[in-house]
């Protein structure tokens, strides 16, 4: 099981980059990088190559909406390159309010688009010329632009002809596809003891049509940390209220919000629609309130090392390779050094 950690985009990404020198000393081996509608990742990820050594550098998500297979498939190139070799692509399809909302784009075939992307990310990697009819058109045809355009391949050698690339997926399909044709899959609010009931037949489908030539799927998931006595300890969780009520209550509107759907498929039903009900009413800390502490324990590693210990044994169990975490401390790369040797 690796270790990794997902870089926040609020507030000033660039002071959390700098630490990640001393992570990557401590034993972190994947540092995911986030974009949303903050500053973009691949300017983050390409300081992050040049501020370390070892540690790979993944986008967490790049949405398949506002940028082009193409920019995509240089973006990965590029990264791959400045950092040696130690690029990882994440990919997801964000969802309606971003795509929509900021990027002025229709939020329609994600699915489609998203396999589309993958492939020919792929293929150009290994610099085939890219022609393509599907949800992209490649070259455009004449009556679609100019009728000049003509078939073209990556005009630069990457440092590797595979790059692992990650798909962010909560629904079965989505999931399924991951399953198939992905390197690895990134599930969100990850709940070990429950993985199996939501996720598992999508996940046996998927991989029954696993792509030849692709490795077991990689899973990462995982939570904030905090190892300590006490009830000073577990009362830290109460820092992870706000993500989730944001997610479930307000990332979304009533009835098309995944991260919704997914809590009660946890069985949060009732929880699910308050906590959308007061975020969308403008209660937010009242929200926060009814995120159901089993959830927050379930799904973080807070507490004595040896419950910390247990979660990653569930965690593990549930099929997670990378586990994500997040330390509340005033000294990360501890936390990080702790949690080496309990993933060890």
């Amino acid at each position: 099981m690796k270790l990794s950690m997902p870089l926040t985009y609020a507030g000033n990404p660039r002071e959390t980059a700098d630490q990640v020198a001393s992570l990557e000393r401590a034993g972190l081996d994947t540092v995911w990088v986030a974009e949303a509608y903050g500053f973009d990742s691949p300017t983050l990820m390409g300081y992050l190559a040049a501020r370390t050594e070892t540690i790979e550098i993944a986008s967490a998500i790049l949405n398949v909406y506002s940028r082009t297979p193409g920019a995509i498939l240089q973006t990965a190139a590029g990264l791959d390159n400045v950092s040696g070799g130690r690029a990882i692509l994440g990919l997801g399809a964000s969802g309606p309010q971003v795509v929509e909302g900021f990027h002025g784009v229709p939020y329609a075939k994600p699915l489609a688009r998203t396999r589309e992307i993958v492939d020919l990310v792929r293929r150009g990697l290994r610099r085939e010329t890219l022609t393509h009819d599907g949800v992209f058109t490649l070259p455009l045809p004449e009556g679609q632009g100019t009728g000049l355009g003509k078939p073209l391949k990556l005009l630069t050698r990457p440092e590797r002809p595979s790059i692992p690339i990650y798909i962010a997926a909560l629904g079965p399909r989505s999931v399924q596809g991951a399953a198939e044709y992905a390197d690895g899959w990134l599930p969100f609010l990850f709940l070990p003891e429950k993985a199996a009931s939501v996720w598992g037949d999508a996940l046996t489908k998927g991989t029954a049509r696993r792509q030849e030539g692709l490795g077991p799927l990689e899973i990462s998931a995982g939570g904030m940390v905090a190892i300590g006595e006490g009830p000073d300890t577990k009362a830290l969780l109460d820092h992870a209220r706000p993500v989730y009520a944001l997610y479930v209550g307000g990332m979304g509107a009533r009835g098309k919000n995944f991260y919704n759907d997914l809590a009660c498929q946890y069985g949060y039903e009732k929880e699910a629609r308050e906590i959308q009900d007061l975020y969308l009413g403008g209660h937010k800390r009242d929200a926060e309130a009814k995120v159901p502490v089993e959830w927050l324990e379930a799904a973080n590693l807070v507490g004595p090392a040896s419950y910390v210990a247990e979660r990653v044994a569930a965690f593990r169990e549930a099929g997670v390779t990378n586990l994500q975490v997040t330390p509340v401390s005033p000294d990360p790369a501890a936390t990080v050094a702790q949690m080496k040797e309990l993933v060890a």
